[in-house]
């Protein structure tokens, strides 16, 4: 009895070993999925991948991990979709309210070419070339922080449209991948039920 538990020993730590050694490397591969970026993870991914003829077998727990570090990008991105649209939504409301100013003053300046040399301008009396240097002054400073808000309307815009882009090309490879593993993992599947179906008309 003794002797057989002694041969059985040198099975169960091989098996031990096998089942840490696995264990180990699951967890290596799930550490450098968290660190990589998304495109290096697709990398990591077929790397850690199995093979199986010409096939790639993947472990499910490296493609849910894979899955939940895009979902977890994608749901950065949109976030910060959301707070550039409202940067927008605040500057657009900036710029209809300068250019509205803008529009009055305008209008104030058109009055005042037609009046006398005199007008009082906050209770002070100013002759018409001061009060015009002061509200050319003004249309000028009006017309800069336009400029510089539409700028920044501008950039901002161009930043949510790249970041929109790469969210869809984001979306599309996450895409793209999973469709190709399961076309793998479907092949991979037939070919294996192929086998054990040749096994079981060769052992008849």
């Amino acid at each position: 009895m003794n002797t057989k538990h002694y041969h059985l020993y040198p099975l169960f730590v091989m098996l031990f070993s096998i089942f840490t050694l696995s264990a180990q490397e699951d967890l290596s591969a799930e550490e450098a999925l968290n660190k990589a970026a998304i495109e290096d993870q697709f990398d990591i991914l077929i790397q850690k991948s199995g093979r199986y003829q010409d096939y790639k077998v993947v472990k499910q727990i490296y493609l849910n991990k894979l899955k939940s570090n895009v979902t977890d990008s994608i749901n950065n991105l949109e976030t910060s979709l959301k707070e550039r649209n409202s940067q927008i939504a605040q500057q657009k409301n900036t710029l209809d309210q300068l250019q509205k100013n803008l529009a009055e003053t305008n209008e104030k300046l058109a009055v005042i070419t037609n009046e006398k040399d005199s007008i009082s301008f906050f209770g002070a009396l100013l002759n018409k070339s001061t009060y015009r240097t002061i509200m050319w002054l003004i249309i000028v400073a009006l017309l800069l922080l336009l400029g510089f808000f539409i700028f920044k309307f501008k950039n901002s815009n161009t930043i949510t449209i790249q970041a929109k882009n790469s969210l869809a090309d984001l979306e599309a490879e996450f895409e793209e991948h999973r469709r190709r593993a399961l076309e793998r993992e479907q092949k991979v599947m037939r070919k294996l039920q192929d086998e054990i179906n040749k096994q079981k008309k060769g052992s008849k």
